[in-house]
């Protein structure tokens, strides 16, 4: 089970200040404030650490952030906090878990110093989590908990968000969500973080909705989410879907499009994660009804603080940013930190992913959707 503090009720605000935080450490590292002499080891073994290489195996190229926010974004901050001298070596498994386990054992062959990994499968990494371990090689689960013998894991407080995604449903649903029919387009069954989406999504939505059907979407494939939703109009009725609750933004795009090809024009609500580019445009012109931001500047510069904090021994920064514990199925307390997330809707898109920088509004409001932000007010 996670351990979790309970929700900030501003989310918002509560992120800014983290990123104020994170910042102040990042200026602290690099004025030598911290794992400085008093932070074990001397001045001459701390600058020999700077010359790191930190291993980032991200699992697919489906999702947009990775490739466009959290490789980058963990790049920049390990240079940063390495003085310029360490390197990122960086593989994308796109989706096989076959090859993300050939790239493990060339990061662990090759003898980098810390790996961090994005599993696509959590279950079947474990014997190259095992293998690192033999190896002496520290590993940091990211974003998706791992099992085997992990030494960190940095992700979102990710029961919550399927917590924030029902809720917004039901809010959505209004005096209506009791007898209204939810379609559930559920992610990829081996990633630990869908049955944490869905549980957080299910306290919400039990005893509130009529659940028709449940989908456990294979990859987290907007395909396979599609026809998903197609068998979904079949068998509920095109005139009867309510809402789908769709775990990601990829998906909900998808949702989003086989009802529209069935004749829909009047979109049911349909939630999402992510905040990707698409989905933002998407809420702004009324077809999804909301995502989940999660900011990916915080998720990765904590990443890269505590990987570089690892090599370098330096306990004391360390359990400051691992200050939860969460249990794997295969082990318990592993040294956490989570990340606050927030609902993204049409009312709070400038508070949000704007105002931190993820998207211009020039990006958002490009000709097709410039009717749809002026209607709003983002210009």
């Amino acid at each position: 089970m996670i351990s979790r503090t309970t929700p900030h009720p501003h989310p918002v605000r509560r992120a800014a200040l983290l990123l104020t935080a994170t910042l102040s450490a990042l200026s602290l590292t690099a004025c030598g404030v911290i794992g400085g002499d008093g932070d074990g080891g001397d001045a001459t073994s701390s600058r020999r650490s700077y010359d790191i290489t930190v291993g980032l195996l991200l699992p697919d190229k489906d999702t947009a952030r990775f490739e466009k926010f959290d490789y980058p974004l963990i790049k920049e901050r390990i240079s940063s906090l390495t003085n310029k001298q360490g390197k990122v070596v960086y593989a994308n498994a796109e989706g096989s878990q076959a090859k993300q386990s050939e790239q493990f054992g060339k990061l662990v062959a090759d003898g980098v110093d810390v790996i961090l990994v994005n599993a696509v499968d959590a279950k079947a990494i474990a014997p190259d989590v095992e293998k690192a371990k033999d190896a002496d090689i520290p590993v940091i689960a990211y974003d998706r908990l791992a099992e085997g013998p992990i030494d960190a894991y940095v992700s979102h407080d990710n029961e919550h968000v399927g917590q924030v995604q029902g809720r917004a449903l039901v809010n959505a649903l209004g005096g209506d969500a009791e007898t209204s029919k939810v379609v559930m387009m559920n992610g990829e069954p081996a990633d630990p973080n869908t049955a944490l989406f869905k549980k957080g999504a299910l306290s919400e939505l039990n005893g509130q909705v009529d659940i028709a059907k449940s989908y456990d979407t294979k990859k987290w494939l907007p395909e396979v989410a599609a026809e998903n939703m197609r068998t979904a109009i079949e068998e509920v009725g095109l005139g009867n879907v309510a809402a789908v609750y769709s775990a990601n933004d990829g998906m909900a795009g998808a949702v989003i499009e086989a009802l529209e090809d069935a004749g829909v024009t009047d979109l049911p609500p349909v939630t999402g994660q992510d905040a990707e580019l698409t989905a933002v445009q998407r809420i702004i012109a009324g077809k999804q009804y909301m995502s989940v931001y999660k900011s990916f500047l915080l998720e990765a510069t904590g990443a890269a603080d505590m990987a570089v904090a690892k090599v370098q021994d330096r306990s004391i920064q360390f359990d400051a940013l691992a200050r939860e514990r969460v249990d794997s199925p295969t082990q318990k307390d592993i040294p956490t930190m989570l990340v606050p997330v927030v609902a993204v809707t049409k009312e709070n898109i400038e508070d949000t992913v704007v105002q931190d920088g993820v998207y211009t509004v020039e990006e958002i409001c490009t000709q097709a959707y410039a009717t749809d932000c002026a209607r709003i007010g983002l210009t």
